[in-house]
């Protein structure tokens, strides 16, 4: 099952082969990374507060961000990593520091020793974020000379392995203004007299290496500038089922973890189509999800339908007796069964999701009097009407449901419905 959209996967997977090609003996940063620019504190902090949304934010993959560690990095989940950043002004400029902490969730096949775990950054976002301020101070006061940003070789900041061996390109410098915090046209010119008899002097750079540099920023730029899509559906609990068809008795394909996210192909009062990975698809329960901006998680229909089930139907009858059916889980045992009337035959209103409201309200009332008895195991719905049915549900399921660890649609998915087509709810995806 693919987690989020595969583009993004397509795109972190693709950065990380080009880092094994660009850098094959690279060694991790775990340091904080450092580099000095020659403005003032003030314009530095005044650019970082416009990089906000590159100091902290959701990951793609932790591959090529962080080391390995005891545990696979597949079997992390829901990255989030947040810089530290530190600017300390001196006389040679302002030296500014970051480090990053990455934090994911663990999954382990015991849940008891899941739950988020610190991981250590490779350099990279570090790397990428010192950049980007560059970049951003360029735009303010002219390209700035490389041997001004860069730290001292005893302590030099993250990068990829082999990127010594390209040349450094010298780009003419204009005039600085006259400013405190900017450069100084004296110290510009040396520098680029030093940088321009670097480029003379060195080798011609490996083609391949430099092709494979350019394709590698550009993936980088791309991740790093991608936004969340707009149509995504994310599970509210573990343990939602995704069926095959949009029916309380469709097929369980699998059981959906808390915060899965699927594409959102289409959706109802009562379901969601969902594209599960490539021509896969399935249906949840519309009220086990969140729903992306400005769609509602509960539809006006469904939030109102309770109190006119209540208007409805009426309980006529109770009794103790063993269960009418031919369920496994209750063939041969007692149960309590309840039958149930319309008030008016001829109401309109009483389909499919006004009895499952109805069957709600009453697993809810009847579940204190199931749990006290130890000869009952579950609970029998009888709707006699031209157009009823019956609902079965196990006093385990209900007491599942009942403390919060089943959603309204895993319990329905785990109860009898017989015939199961009285109880299908909206199996078209229409009206919107």
């Amino acid at each position: 099952m693919m987690r989020g959209p595969r583009w993004l996967q397509i795109v972190a997977a693709a950065t990380v082969a080009i880092l094994s090609l660009c850098a094959p003996e690279a060694t991790a940063q775990t340091s904080p990374a450092e580099r000095t620019f020659h403005v003032s504190k003030k314009t530095i902090e005044k650019v970082l507060k416009q990089l906000q949304p590159a100091i902290s934010g959701h990951l793609p993959t932790l591959e090529g961000f962080v080391l390995a560690g005891e545990h696979p990095l597949t079997q992390y989940q829901r990255a989030f990593y947040q810089c530290n950043v530190h600017v300390n002004e001196t006389s040679a400029g302002s030296v500014v520091r970051v480090s990053a902490n990455v934090t994911a969730w663990y999954k382990d096949t015991s849940a008891a020793h899941s739950g988020y775990q610190l991981l250590k950054s490779n350099g990279r976002l570090e790397a990428d974020l010192l950049d980007q301020l560059a970049d951003q101070l360029s735009s303010i006061s002219g390209p700035a000379p490389a041997a001004s940003q860069e730290k001292p070789a005893a302590a030099a900041e993250p990068k990829i392995s082999g990127s010594s061996d390209l040349p450094i390109v010298s780009v003419p410098l204009p005039a600085a203004p006259d400013k405190s915090d900017v450069f100084s046209p004296s110290t510009s010119t040396a520098a680029e007299s030093a940088q321009s008899r670097s480029f003379t002097e060195s080798k011609p750079a490996d083609k391949k290496s430099v092709d494979l540099r350019i394709e590698l920023s550009g993936l980088e730029d791309a991740v790093r500038n991608q936004s969340r899509p707009k149509n995504l559906v994310a599970v509210k609990k573990s343990g939602t089922p995704v069926v095959a068809t949009a029916s309380l008795s469709g097929k369980t394909l699998f059981m959906a973890d808390a915060q899965d996210e699927f594409e959102l192909l289409d959706y109802n009062s009562d379901w969601v189509h969902v594209r599960i990975s490539g021509l896969s698809r399935g249906w949840i329960w519309r009220t086990s999800l969140e729903m992306p901006e400005g769609i509602s998680d509960v539809p006006k229909s469904v939030a109102s339908a309770a109190p006119a089930a209540a208007d409805l139907f009426q309980v006529s009858r109770e009794e103790m007796a063993p269960f009418p059916g031919d369920w496994a889980p209750l063939r041969g045992k007692s149960v309590k069964i309840i039958s149930v009337q319309k008030i008016r035959e001829d109401e309109k209103g009483g389909g499919a999701s006004a009895k499952l409201e109805f069957a709600k309200a009453l697993l809810d009332q009847s579940y204190d009097e199931l749990a006290k008895s130890p000869d009952l195991a579950g609970l029998v719905l009888i709707f006699d009407s031209s157009d009823g049915g019956m609902i079965a549900a196990t006093l385990p399921t209900i007491r599942k449901w009942k403390a919060g660890s089943l959603s309204d649609a895993a319990m329905w998915h785990q109860c009898y419905f017989d015939p199961p087509e009285t109880f299908t709810i909206s199996s078209a995806a229409t009206g919107r």
